[in-house]
């Protein structure tokens, strides 16, 4: 990865042997591996059993979970919340694990309506939950510094699935708890 990045130094019309740039390939490799590691990261060892019997069927949600993630359309960062509410059927899962799951999904080159989805099959599946819902708030760097260059855009997405897409009220709750009541837009 290191020889592709002074590559594109070069490209870009870089000297990658001065002195400010000698050791930024492997800065660079570094750093996208990090940011990337979601693709190395296993949900099940994420998760590490922390699922537990529920006792009520009371909504949970967390929210206001930070994310960081590239688009994949121009390797930008977008970074905002994400808020995570589900109706438990059997079973909860261990609050940490929720924002670790929002984590492996943001750290992959990534659009934001495909993230809400991949949070909310992943809630479903591993918990068997009778609803999920999810909502992101994002700042899209494609948009604010280049491209359009609109500052103070932001972009919501949702995806709301088992009750929380078949009943409104559910889903009225949700979005209100949350503070985006369906008044809001």
């Amino acid at each position: 990865m290191e020889n592709l990045i002074k590559q594109l130094l070069l490209k870009i019309g870089e000297d990658p042997e001065r002195q400010g740039l000698l050791n930024t390939p492997h800065r660079v490799a570094k750093s996208l591996k990090f940011l990337t590691k979601g693709y190395t990261e296993n949900i099940d060892e994420i998760i590490n059993d922390a699922i537990y019997d529920a006792e009520s069927h009371d909504m949970i949600i967390l929210k206001n979970i930070e994310f960081y993630s590239l688009c994949e359309h121009h390797l930008l960062p977008f970074y905002g919340k994400c808020h995570i509410g589900y109706l438990p059927k059997k079973k909860i899962i261990g609050v940490s694990k929720l924002a670790k799951i929002v984590d492996v999904f943001a750290r992959r080159l990534q659009i934001q309506e495909r993230l809400s989805k991949q949070i909310g099959e992943v809630i479903i599946e591993k918990v068997d939950a009778m609803g999920v819902g999810i909502v992101i708030e994002a700042q899209h760097m494609c948009m604010t510094m280049r491209g359009v260059e609109k500052q103070h855009s932001k972009m919501i997405t949702s995806s709301m699935l088992g009750l929380f897409m078949k009943s409104a009220a559910t889903r009225a709750e949700f979005l209100n708890l949350i503070g985006h009541s369906s008044q809001n837009g």
